[in-house]
């Protein structure tokens, strides 16, 4: 075999045969020229393609992959180049960037000299996609940048007044049909709300108690929270509640002085410069926190993970990404690291009975394990079952137009679970998640369902705080 691998940004690097080393992700050479040659990337396109229909394992998990196995399968040679380079931008167009197939599934992933790392080779091409517009690919639209700007948005939609508008008007059929022609967001997929009271401004207004740090294994005892657009303007009553659970346990919580977007959402849309512009607004001010003695916490998964493995991928030889990254946790990591520690109070008073708990995708792939479940299950009379498949949701993926039906077909063996349990609560860490469930289970039931609740605030409720 060859003593070489190439990247999926078609570096050629030393390969290791026989390696027993777990997968590994190269770093992602963005700026280099290569990454953005046409024919380079469809040469790797057509390379991992054919790996893939040889393996078919990820069969099951996203609708990149049934499409790309169709067309195959229905092509002329009924090999990867009979197939129109045109589905290949439909491939690329269906893949989220959930990390799973890379995680769970592929063999080929590097050590391996085949060296597949499928969500970063579509990422490179949804990066030439917002870069060049080629011909057969559906556009970037306006929709896709609007959708992905949640700073801009939730500036403009959490307004005083605007905030109460834009509210009452997204529960209408006549709003939800404006969105739909406007912008081509489905009737039917969960939209968030917005709050004038903020997160930030909550921290603010509250009363915090005088406690000091105490550090335990990898945590330090003081949290410095990022509030994330969701947890700030969408869902404040996350942030809300991290704080009083943290705070019960005795961990300082403070908020920085600002934050912009993680950049999650311009990843999706492979808007690569902007995930840096991004960067350079809030790493320089989380470094600082983490300077001075200070963890990092955030409530929404994809958030953790855009820290702790994206932009370190992104820009690995930035020493500022890499202090964030060694210092960013998982609110349920960071308890049970108290936890084995001795430092997480157990002292419940009210226990939560059964709970169907959905494990994200970008939870499970930052290797953390079932922390939430383990947690939840510290509480007195309390069963949890954790939900390990995707919901379907996806970032922005499962409220456009043309991904809902997809979408829910994806998610619906989670929604058939939480609707066989008979749970007590279903939950998510991933509260986007949680209400694309609920979604599903109001189409069920032809009707409105029970809202989910976040884990944290069962941990919470159980605590009695």
């Amino acid at each position: 075999m060859s003593d070489q691998k190439i990247t999926s940004d078609g570096r050629a690097v030393a390969a290791r045969e026989g390696s027993l080393e777990a997968p590994t992700r190269h770093p992602l050479a963005w700026k280099d020229p290569e990454f953005g040659n046409e024919a380079s990337l469809f040469k790797e396109l057509e390379r991992i393609f054919d790996i893939c229909h040889g393996c078919r394992r990820c069969f099951s998990l996203c609708n990149s992959f049934p499409t790309l196995f169709d067309a195959v399968d229905e092509s002329a040679t009924g090999e990867v180049d009979g197939v129109d380079k045109k589905v290949y931008w439909e491939v690329v167009d269906n893949c989220y960037l959930c990390d799973m197939c890379y995680m769970s599934k592929c063999p080929y992933v590097p050590p391996h000299p085949w060296n597949v790392d499928f969500p970063h080779l579509m990422l490179r091409a949804k990066a030439f996609k917002f870069k060049h517009a080629p011909e057969g690919a559906k556009p970037v639209t306006t929709r896709d940048k609007l959708l992905s700007a949640t700073d801009l948005v939730g500036s403009i939609a959490g307004i005083p007044v605007v905030a109460e508008a834009v509210n009452a008007i997204n529960k209408t059929d006549f709003g939800r049909n404006l969105l739909d022609r406007a912008l081509g967001v489905h009737p039917k997929a969960p939209i968030p709300e917005y709050h004038s009271k903020t997160y930030r401004k909550r921290h603010a207004a509250r009363k915090h108690p005088s406690l000091e740090a105490k550090p335990a294994g990898d945590t330090r005892g003081k949290v410095v929270l990022f509030a994330t657009c969701y947890g700030n303007r969408n869902e404040p009553q996350l942030g809300e509640d991290l704080t009083a659970v943290f705070e019960h346990n005795g961990i300082p919580v403070t908020i920085a002085a600002r934050e912009r977007c993680c950049g999650m959402p311009k990843l999706e849309i492979g808007d690569l410069e902007t995930v840096e512009r991004l960067k350079n607004e809030n790493i320089p001010e989380l470094a600082k926190w983490v300077d001075e003695g200070w963890d990092i916490v955030t409530p929404v998964p994809s958030c953790t993970l855009m820290f702790k493995q994206e932009l370190p991928l992104m820009f690995p030889e930035d020493p500022q990404v890499i202090r964030v990254r060694d210092a960013m946790f998982d609110p349920f990591e960071y308890l049970w690291g108290r936890y084995k520690a001795g430092l997480l109070s157990t002292e419940f008073r009210q226990k939560l009975g059964k709970i169907s708990y959905h494990v994200p995708c970008h939870t499970r792939v930052q290797n953390v394990g079932l922390k939430t479940r383990d947690i939840l299950m510290l509480v007195p009379e309390t069963q949890v079952d954790a939900i390990e498949r995707c919901s379907g949701h996806n970032g922005t993926y499962g409220v456009k137009k043309e991904f809902r039906e997809v979408s829910i077909k994806i998610g619906r063996p989670v929604i058939r679970r939480v609707s066989d349990a008979g749970a007590d609560y279903y939950t998510s860490d991933c509260p986007m998640a949680g209400h694309q469930i609920e979604s599903g289970l109001a189409g069920a039931d032809a009707g409105a369902a029970t809202p989910p609740v976040h884990p944290l605030t069962l941990l919470r409720r159980a605590y009695g705080i």
